[in-house]
């Protein structure tokens, strides 16, 4: 995989020990934010995503990187931007032909989003990007990418990235069987089926990782997952409060 303008040779590749450093403690920030969104009060996301951000931020510069290698050059801005629009559009489109199949339509139906027109506006448009999909962009794909890429290549930077994402999503799925109606059908609503829902979540949340890099990659831009990670998120809010009503 070399072919992206995000293979371009970084400035210089980090110490090992100052790459381990930085991905250990990105981590951690990780499992803050993870904990305290979950025990904070309502908000906390809004407030987190942005000062989670800007510590990865930190982070990564510390570490030596670049902002070219955090997906953040100037270069990138229309090319990443062309690519997150295209993705959302497509995204939007996969919906819309989904929705319009009734039997794929229980698959849209979750207590979370039951809710009315204007929570679901404010869900997609503000919580969504600013208190979810922004740190995990920057932290994911920016940071955790840019630093393992440049001590071992986009391979690897791929493989640790796109891991870690799907173990983020543990603690978010751990109700997914109970509020999921299609999901409780296949596996029910028991300590078996938590298990399993939350095994199903990592293992399709690490291999959406794997396709999110790859735009990261391939255009050099965290814009481009971030429109295909919103889409996907967002436009999701939408149809399922849609739906639900």
């Amino acid at each position: 995989m070399n072919d992206g303008p995000g293979d371009a040779t970084p400035t210089r590749s980090p110490r090992p020990a100052v790459t381990a450093t930085a991905v250990t403690t990105t981590v951690g920030l990780l499992a803050v934010v993870a904990v305290a969104g979950r025990a904070g009060p309502p908000g906390t996301a809004l407030l987190l995503g942005p000062l989670g951000s800007i510590t990865a931020l930190l982070i990564g510069r510390a570490a030596g990187l670049r902002a070219d290698d955090l997906g953040l050059g100037r270069r990138t801005w229309h090319t990443g931007a062309a690519w997150g629009v295209g993705c959302a559009a497509a995204v939007a489109a996969s919906y819309a032909a989904a929705a319009a199949i009734p039997a794929v339509r229980p698959a849209f139906h979750d207590a979370r989003y039951g809710i009315d027109p204007g929570a679901a506006v404010y869900t997609a448009l503000v919580v969504v990007p600013v208190g979810t999909v922004l740190f995990e962009e920057v932290a994911f794909r920016g940071v955790l990418w840019g630093l393992v890429r440049a001590a071992y290549g986009p391979g690897r930077a791929t493989a640790v990235s796109s891991v870690l994402f799907g173990l983020w999503h543990v603690l978010p799925s751990l109700r997914l069987n109970r509020v999921n109606p299609a999901v409780a059908a296949l596996v029910g609503t028991g300590r078996a089926g938590q298990v399993t829902a939350v095994a199903g979540a990592v293992a399709f949340t690490a291999a959406a990782g794997v396709v999110l890099c790859e735009l990261r990659r391939r255009s050099g831009s965290l814009l481009a997952p971030f429109g295909a990670h919103w889409g996907t998120n967002g436009l999701g809010v939408l149809v399922t409060a849609g739906l639900s009503r």
